[in-house]
């Protein structure tokens, strides 16, 4: 078991975001998080990456306890995230902004930080020159860009928060190939959050879907999609297999 959280709790104020949600996800897997906007999925990938500490529960990676440890941290045992809304360094150029995660987020040190980062370019399909700067790249771009960064950190869990929002078919296609190629020739756990079905239903081994902070199934695909708690709060009957 690669990740685990029990019970945990997310307060903010009078609101609560996350109850007592636990989860377990095996090494190699692509998990999948699913429900509607505002059920506490983001939420719970910034707890589990110590962007915010849980109000109660515990995380474990690889067994022991990363509860509360600051997100530096926790990037350096070997989890690193990706954002909705990518996050560059945007007067920075490609190279370098994957080059600052290689130097200053590993969990290793790298003989080659500059060798590193472009192989890590070239691995996730980062067709612009590596000097662009980062605030030129559009959509498809900065999303690859995201992913070279998070894996130069030699992440062992990988947490991608909807990846594939704002793609075309085609684009989606050749993420869904990546994020598997990812976990096959990279061994990285993935975690994904994403509200493209196809995507979950394509890739992903297991799926917990959340709504209002509460986690109300988990199975594969095929289950999850049957259940009537399921379909009443997010799929409906569409996905109804």
């Amino acid at each position: 078991m690669i990740l685990q959280t029990e019970s945990v709790t997310k307060r903010f104020g009078g609101l609560l975001a996350l109850d007592t949600v636990s989860l377990s996800v095996e090494q190699g897997e692509i998990f999948g998080l699913i429900g509607p906007n505002g059920a506490g999925k983001t939420t719970l990938l910034n707890v589990i990456a110590g962007i915010y500490e849980p109000t109660a529960g515990i995380v474990k990676f690889k067994d022991k306890q990363i509860t509360g440890l600051n997100s530096e941290t926790i990037c350096r045992k070997g989890i690193a995230r990706t954002f909705q809304i990518c996050q560059p360094f945007p007067k920075m150029t490609a190279l370098e902004n994957v080059l600052v995660a290689a130097v200053f987020g590993n969990r290793k040190a790298i003989a080659d930080p500059q060798a590193w980062a472009e192989e890590l370019l070239e691995f996730v399909k980062f067709a612009m020159p590596r000097d662009t700067l980062a605030r030129n790249l559009n959509t498809v771009q900065l999303k690859r860009l995201d992913l070279a960064r998070a894996l130069a950190s030699n992440p062992e869990l990988l947490l991608l928060d909807e990846i594939a929002a704002g793609l075309t078919p085609g684009e989606l296609l050749e993420l869904m190939d990546l994020v598997r190629k990812i976990r096959e020739e990279r061994n990285v756990t993935i975690v994904l959050v994403e509200h493209v079905m196809k995507v979950i239903m394509g890739i992903c081994d297991r799926v917990a879907v959340l709504h209002y902070g509460q986690k109300i199934a988990e199975g594969t695909y095929v289950e999850v999609a049957k259940d009537k708690k399921v379909i009443d709060a997010y799929l409906g009957e569409k996905y109804l297999l």
